[in-house]
């Protein structure tokens, strides 16, 4: 890392810290000898409150911002609550951004999601898919809020001369998931799923949907580096997708995850709830032509990932 680019990271906001990808980021900080980011909790920040917003921004004077804070959650917390989910993300990113405009902070980078493209986009999905088609009905809010986010960053770089640009990471996992039994992703829920049946002794697992659907994963860490990584261009992509470049059917990641557990247990899917889109893989060849490839692969990754679960529900500070 150049001098220019290490003063970037004197005073680093990493906004969401306490989340998945944030305490990622402050772990990759931490890992590079980086100055300790200025962090607040949601008791201390409200981000959906604009002066609370503005007023910290000032305060703090950060030299970068991380937008890594959202609301998230799987199929069901996403289709059961669009409205809450769009208001959240929506105003967090509205929020973050224009303080960091207004108080003149050089450099933003804002996390979306590659939920943003279109439900039959065109495999792998590219960049230029964005608004080519309509999005998947059961987290159309989220998506919403994160294309709302990016166009913002986009037109402020474009018409006012700020640095602020966005990544859309795929599905991601590993440490400091959430493993809610009802409102996690998919895989931290397989992963609780599976140990529960083993610790049980049960026979058979049931899951949601047809077990089709093909979906991309990649390890926080990874984007963690990832983020930094762009974060050290000079001219970045105003987004770019981050992912792992392979996908596999939801079937094919329960017998992964199921090796990785340890359980011997049958596979049994319920078709009655949904499967989302038929695919989602993302095109990373944007990202990798720049310089930066991912690291940890699914095994490996699924095998530190259930150590760090079952360390987590020992010691009680399991998310979820």
């Amino acid at each position: 890392m150049t001098g220019s680019n290490r003063k970037m990271f004197d005073r680093v906001f990493v906004a969401g810290h306490r989340g998945m990808v944030g305490s990622a980021v402050v772990r990759e900080m931490a890992r590079l000898g980086l100055p300790e980011p200025v962090t607040a909790t949601h008791e201390e920040l409200d981000l959906t409150e604009q002066a609370a917003v503005r007023g910290f921004i000032a305060k703090t004077k950060p030299t970068c911002v991380i937008v890594a804070a959202a609301r998230v959650g799987g199929i069901e917390a996403n289709r059961s609550d669009l409205g809450a989910f769009l208001y959240e993300n929506l105003m967090i990113a509205a929020n973050v951004i224009q303080a960091a405009y207004e108080n003149r902070v050089p450099r933003l980078l804002f996390l979306g999601s590659s939920c943003i493209y279109p439900r039959m986009a065109p495999q792998p999905i590219a960049e230029d898919a964005l608004l080519s088609g309509p999005l998947e009905p059961t987290n159309e809010g989220y998506a919403l809020a994160k294309i709302a986010g990016l166009k913002l960053c986009q037109y402020y770089r474009r018409q006012r001369g700020v640095m602020y640009h966005s990544a859309m990471p795929t599905n991601l996992y590993g440490t400091g998931d959430n493993y809610h039994p009802e409102n996690s992703h998919v895989l931290p829920a397989m992963i609780r799923k599976f140990e529960e049946a083993r610790l049980a002794g049960a026979r058979k697992v049931e899951l949601w949907g047809t077990g089709t659907p093909r979906r991309e994963f990649l390890h926080v860490d990874d984007l963690a580096r990832a983020l930094i990584f762009l974060l050290q261009l000079d001219d970045p992509p105003d987004w770019v997708n981050v992912g792992s470049g392979k996908d596999l059917t939801i079937r094919e990641l329960a017998e992964e995850v199921k090796a990785a557990v340890g359980v011997d247990a049958e596979l049994k899917f319920d078709a009655s709830k949904p499967d989302g889109p038929p695919r989602k893989l993302c095109d990373t060849s944007l990202i990798r032509g720049l310089g930066w490839r991912p690291e940890i692969t699914l095994k490996k990754g699924l095998r530190r990932t259930v150590a760090e679960f079952r360390e987590d529900l020992k010691a009680g500070r399991l998310r979820g």
